[in-house]
């Protein structure tokens, strides 16, 4: 008799067994592998201008080429490994997330570095490792603002509601905008504003949130403000003002866009780009390299792929299986949105400098891999739309 129960629990080990295999198999062809394909087209953009970029720099165009394929090829594999989490596990440890998110943001307040270089102290060093903790902040406060909203959906409108997750959402946004990081914190309100929209808050409350931002103005110009980030607006406003100064940038980057014209100088050949005229080129400036050398073509086929990519991250999150799903895509969406459109209007003059780079494309690994991050939330969303029950 005990042997007919072994064997008859050794079935139902293999039986579950091989549902789980079943389950896995289901799973993965449920990836969303045409996003992938965009993620990887647009990576692979990213790396060729790098390289056209970097191609008369003092240290050579193959550290930084190399560099960044080992950025994308970290993010893939950070993909993988979120992709083996049912995306619901991030909400259960939302606290946690939010808890680490806060004490990253504090040891930048305290420890962190980058005043002399960049002007800001943005970025936190361990050992000879140097990394933005706000580019993984972002990542994990859109998970716990999906959760919070997905806990409050019902209550959305009520007062103590909204007064939770503005105090819930605005520690970490003030202490960005500390170190000091603008373009970070206009980052944050972008996609916190955008999830509480696509969870159902009225129209009415985020026009008078803009209406009080608009009248803060004042107050956010003598108080809050540093000088740098002033003059960057007033340059905004008027470049020619100090055409080899502050203005320069801008100028620079205008005059490199505006001569690609419709095919570009070819690749390798902007004058702009190759002799040194357009600063940060490989980071912040990488869009003006491709509208010099591509022209209005490669600026068309980059914004085409970008479209794509958030036409498919919109789909994913109306194909969701709850809320908290849905909120976690579009989060991440207006995120990448906000990045792609802040950076391109930055260089062509519609918006003031604010040092954020083009996601998949800017040189750098933490930002890149954060990114790849979001990416892998996204897609974990897209294989899991279907309850799957043992």
């Amino acid at each position: 008799m005990r042997r007919v129960f072994y064997i008859y629990d050794d079935l139902l080990i293999v039986r579950i067994e091989v549902k789980k295999l079943k389950i896995e198999g289901r799973l993965i062809k449920k990836i969303d592998f045409k996003l992938i394909l965009i993620i990887l087209a647009i990576c692979t953009m990213g790396v060729v201008m790098i390289g056209s970029a970097t191609a008369t720099h003092p240290l050579g165009r193959e550290g930084f080429m190399k560099t960044q394929i080992v950025s994308v090829i970290l993010g893939v594999i950070a993909i993988g490994v979120i992709l083996f989490f049912d995306y619901n596990t991030f909400a259960r440890f939302h606290l946690p997330i939010y808890l680490l998110c806060n004490a990253l943001l504090v040891a930048v307040l305290i420890f962190g570095t980058g005043a002399e270089k960049w002007g800001a102290n943005r970025w936190l060093r361990i050992g000879g490792f140097q990394f933005q903790p706000s580019d993984f902040v972002k990542i994990g406060m859109i998970v716990c603002m999906a959760r919070i909203l997905t806990e409050n959906k019902d209550s959305l409108h009520k007062f103590t509601t909204l007064l939770k997750i503005t105090i819930y959402a605005g520690i970490p946004m003030v202490m960005v905008l500390i170190q000091p990081d603008l373009g970070t914190t206009m980052s944050f309100a972008f996609f916190i504003f955008g999830m509480l929209f696509i969870a159902g808050l009225h129209y009415k409350y985020i026009l008078y949130t803009g209406i009080a931002g608009i009248l803060s103005i004042p107050i956010a110009w003598f108080a809050l403000l540093k000088d740098y980030q002033k003059d960057r607006i007033m340059v905004f406003l008027n470049p020619e003002s100090d055409p080899m100064g502050k203005g320069y940038q801008i100028l620079q980057s205008k005059l490199a866009v505006g001569s690609g014209m419709i095919f570009g100088k070819g690749y390798l050949n902007g004058s702009q780009t190759q002799f040194g005229f357009l600063p940060e080129k490989q980071t912040d400036f990488i869009f003006s390299v491709i509208a010099e050398e591509l022209g209005f073509i490669g600026v068309v086929i980059l914004i085409v792929l970008y479209i794509a990519m958030l036409y498919r991250c919109i789909n994913i999150a109306k194909d969701a299986k709850d809320d908290f799903g849905s909120y976690l895509v579009m989060g991440y969406t207006f995120m990448l949105g906000f990045h792609i459109f802040a950076n391109i209007a930055m260089t062509v003059g519609l918006m003031p400098v604010t040092g954020k780079p083009l996601p998949l494309i800017s040189y750098g690994g933490t930002f890149m891999l954060s990114n790849m991050m979001a990416i892998g939330l996204i897609l974990n969303v897209s294989m899991r739309r279907d309850k799957i029950n043992f």
